[in-house]
């Protein structure tokens, strides 16, 4: 790991904030949208992919954000410790075939892997009825805001100043001191560094959900998949300046065996907040180790099994269901914007023989 950054100035966070405000983009940008909020001809997923698009570039054949990544193929193995708790077969079965993704939230595709703190895990389970459950993670703990009034705000003033190419300070501190909600995101940015690994990562649904049995009963739920693997305090080496060491970590680790993380479920008690992402549950909530994730096999994402894969996490089987979180139905309208967009383009590569 690198080492951890000094503190930062209000206006550095205002800065920094900035610099990964794409992270948050589509992972919430839409929701205004969906629940018509706001202004429609305002803010809709066109709206919001067209502003990617401006503020990084078309990149034809990628996805709108989370653009560099490469594609992971396994399985996940449950202990049947969840299985009280939802009739989704994943948590019953001995083995449940896994294609997923391992991301930087980054609407470049060659952007250097320490450009952004933020490391994504994107999954989609095949279960044995021909269901499926798809999820998509981070490693930031929260998210910095919970509303669309919140991240209509956040979006104005994250906006590039012309004259510099970066946020204004003064319009994000403005913000901040408007939205102290923000203050557990701020709290983690000030410290989060790059990672050298994906394989040492643990990554958060950060959205709730619910887990429902077969008596009907639901139990709402946020989920991580935390890690086996963990590299000594003294032997971990700084995550390089720019590059793709990522892909490169990945492809050594598997030549000394899979890469195994545990799925680890956290019970909400009555009265936690089950639709405000911005809001963390208190550190002393049940938690129960459903299974794990055994990946053997990486893939290029311009042509591995990931490449045409929608992670909407609104996918899902009978035995899991969508909590009133905005966020949810909001990222599956800005998804599939940028889905169409992306493999219409591929469509287009290939007709013209690129």
């Amino acid at each position: 790991m690198s080492d951890p950054l000094p503190p930062l100035s209000t206006g550095s966070k205002a800065l920094r904030f900035g610099v990964i405000a794409a992270v948050v983009l589509v992972a919430s940008g839409a929701f205004a949208y969906v629940n018509g909020s706001l202004d429609r001809s305002r803010l809709t997923p066109k709206v919001l992919v067209d502003n990617l698009e401006r503020g990084g570039g078309v990149h034809p054949g990628y996805r709108r954000n989370h653009a560099k990544g490469v594609c992971i193929v396994g399985y996940f193995e449950s202990n049947r410790q969840a299985a009280d708790l939802s009739v989704a077969s994943l948590f019953g079965d001995e083995k449940t075939p896994v294609v997923g993704r391992l991301a930087l939230p980054s609407v470049n595709p060659y952007a250097p892997d320490s450009s952004v703190p933020i490391r994504s895990m994107a999954l989609r389970f095949t279960l044995t009825n021909g269901q499926q459950w798809r999820t998509g993670m981070n490693s930031m703990p929260v998210f910095p805001i919970g509303t669309p009034e919140a991240f209509y705000q956040q979006q104005m003033a994250s906006a590039p100043d012309p004259a510099t190419g970066k946020p204004d300070p003064t319009k994000m501190k403005a913000f901040f001191a408007d939205h102290p909600e923000a203050a557990p995101f701020l709290a983690w940015i000030k410290t989060a560094k790059p990672s050298a690994s994906f394989a040492t990562e643990t990554y958060n649904s950060i959205n709730a959900f619910y887990l429902v049995n077969a008596k009907g009963d639901r139990q709402a739920v946020r989920w991580a998949m935390v890690p086996v693997a963990s590299d000594e305090a003294d032997a971990v080496a700084a995550a390089p300046a720019g590059g793709d060491f990522l892909q490169q970590d990945l492809a050594q680790r598997l030549v000394l065996g899979p890469l195994r993380w545990q799925l680890r479920i956290t019970l909400a008690n009555p009265g936690d907040p089950v639709d405000d992402a911005s809001k963390a549950w208190p550190a002393d909530r049940r938690v129960v180790t459903a299974g794990t994730l055994v990946i053997n096999k990486l893939e290029a994402q311009n042509d591995g099994e990931c490449r045409d894969i929608n992670y909407d996490p609104t996918v899902l089987p009978n035995g899991i269901e969508a909590s009133s979180d905005p966020l949810l139905a909001a990222r599956s309208a800005a998804y599939a914007s940028s889905y169409l967009r992306r493999t219409g383009e591929v469509d287009q590569l290939k007709e013209a023989g690129k």
